[in-house]
């Protein structure tokens, strides 16, 4: 499994995780951020980045500098190959994803087709 995270991504990303407040009993050496494909979104699937405290049981594990980050085993064979950068302009910012395994995306670079396993999409609010 290969996904890749830029400079810019990883420190954003980073600065998340460590911003983020310390819950009770929790283990700050798993802490990180998880990558996951929903269905959803305008074209089918859409990218979802979450924090969390520990993986889940079959979750794929990289490590980018200080940042871990943990990839849903479901979602693995969508995101492999993606590379992940943080955006800054005049007009947006936010992480982009860059997928080859998409063969369409919407026009907000948010949601994505994946060839004839994309689930109904459903239209962009």
């Amino acid at each position: 499994m290969t996904l890749n995270l830029t400079q810019k991504a990883e420190f954003r990303l980073r600065s998340f995780v460590l911003g983020s407040a310390p819950s009770e009993n929790q283990n700050t050496e798993q802490k990180g951020i998880r990558v996951s494909v929903n269905d959803g979104g305008c074209s089918g699937y859409q990218y979802a980045l979450d924090i969390t405290n520990q993986p889940q049981e079959d979750d794929l594990i990289q490590t980018w500098g200080k940042l871990r980050v943990y990839i849903d085993q479901k979602s693995a064979p969508l995101l492999e190959g993606v590379v992940i950068d943080y955006v800054e302009s005049l007009l947006e910012s936010g992480f982009k994803f860059s997928n080859p395994n998409a063969t369409d995306t919407c026009g907000c670079g948010q949601s994505f087709t994946a060839g004839d396993c994309t689930p109904a999409a459903t239209p962009c609010s």
